[in-house]
């Protein structure tokens, strides 16, 4: 058996100018992951991208969903197949998921010059960072961005722009941090997301959501990015995960569902590092929900031994989040009037959509 937490090309994949960004994106290493698929569907199980994002986050988004369904007295029924979940997702008028992601962990040790510091593999952050921002794209769109791209291969869920996500910022939401920046960093989930929650009939799609990470790292990790885009993207000579030597703070990562009958739901982990210590010694907020993560898929896997090759989506949330719950710190979804729009006209006026706040035009800084 088999379980990753991202599908990576071979070494300079990321980064070699003679591919076409079209090849270097998620969407493309995804592509040809799924094309692995054996005709036989009793091939020994092979977990793609089960992390903490990509991986639990999709299992966040379900459960989400059943309980926008429950507030907004929409019978959702028993959903069990990728039709139920797309139809489900349609009926309560879910127009955007982002993962939004505030992680608040402070270092006593200052980030130095010439240094990337972050809460986890800083390898994976920096490679994640230069491939080319990607989000799914919803049918509800009206603005293609300018510098947007649509894929001639494929399934066609998702689109790409013309610059690194570590360049492109979004506007979102968390229960704690409140509206915030955060960077459009491409992942699986965001192309595995609205794929799997697509409506089609015949050929046609006529339901998907907008779906992309919205990240924003801890501080130290904001600085460097920042150090390291003036680079010109070249990695400072040293680096460092941070570790002992947290001294407070939490990782907030959840799902914000969007545009359905309450506006915005955003359901989730609020793990602070003092918890993470408690609950596993030798790691911090961020490398727990990303374990956890690792130990539910091993065990989903362990106990579902000969179904292929399976992305999160199509896996048992209940039975993933029944294993990861104990090691998330507090866990809860709250609702919010918060829109991309909020206050955006106070300083300067913008070209805004304001037919629809949940436009991308909207959401993109």
């Amino acid at each position: 058996m088999y379980l990753d937490t991202c599908i990576e090309p071979w070494p300079g994949g990321y980064t070699d100018a003679t591919i076409p960004h079209a090849k270097r994106t998620n969407y493309a290493l995804r592509e040809e992951a799924l094309a692995l698929r054996a005709q036989n569907p009793r091939t020994p199980t092979a977990v793609l991208t089960h992390g903490a994002n990509p991986g639990l986050v999709s299992h966040f988004v379900k459960k989400a969903m059943l309980n926008i369904a429950s507030d907004t007295g929409v019978d959702a029924g028993s959903p069990k197949s990728r039709e139920d979940w797309g139809l489900l997702a349609r009926k309560l008028g879910i127009k955007v998921i982002h993962i939004a992601e505030r992680d608040t962990q402070l270092s006593s040790k200052p980030k130095e010059f010439n240094e990337f510091v972050n809460t986890w593999s800083v390898d994976g952050f920096v490679s994640e960072g230069q491939q080319p921002a990607e989000l799914g794209w919803g049918t509800h769109e009206k603005n293609f961005p300018r510098d947007g791209k649509r894929f001639d291969f494929g399934g066609g869920a998702s689109i790409y722009l013309m610059q690194p996500g570590a360049a492109t910022r979004v506007r979102t939401w968390t229960p704690r941090a409140g509206h915030f920046h955060g960077f459009l960093i491409t992942h699986a989930e965001a192309i595995s997301i609205p794929d799997y929650l697509s409506v089609r009939q015949s050929s046609e799609v006529v339901y998907r959501p907008t779906a992309h990470y919205a990240y924003h790292p801890s501080d130290s990790a904001v600085v460097s990015v920042h150090e390291f885009a003036g680079r010109n993207w070249h990695l400072q000579d040293r680096q460092r995960i941070l570790m002992d030597e947290i001294t407070s703070g939490m990782d907030e990562l959840g799902v914000l569902l969007a545009g359905h009958k309450k506006n915005a739901y955003w359901y989730g982990s609020q793990l602070t590092i003092d918890e993470a210590r408690k609950l596993a010694p030798h790691n911090n907020a961020t490398s727990l929900q990303v374990t956890v993560s690792c130990l539910s898929g091993m065990i989903w896997a362990m106990e579902n031994p000969n179904v292929g090759l399976v992305e999160p989506d199509e896996m048992d949330f209940r039975r993933n989040l029944e294993i990861s719950m104990p090691y998330l710190g507090t866990v809860a979804g709250h609702y919010t009037d918060w829109t991309p729009l909020h206050d955006r006209e106070r300083l300067f006026p913008e070209d805004l959509d304001k037919s629809d706040p949940w436009q991308f035009k909207n959401v993109r800084v």
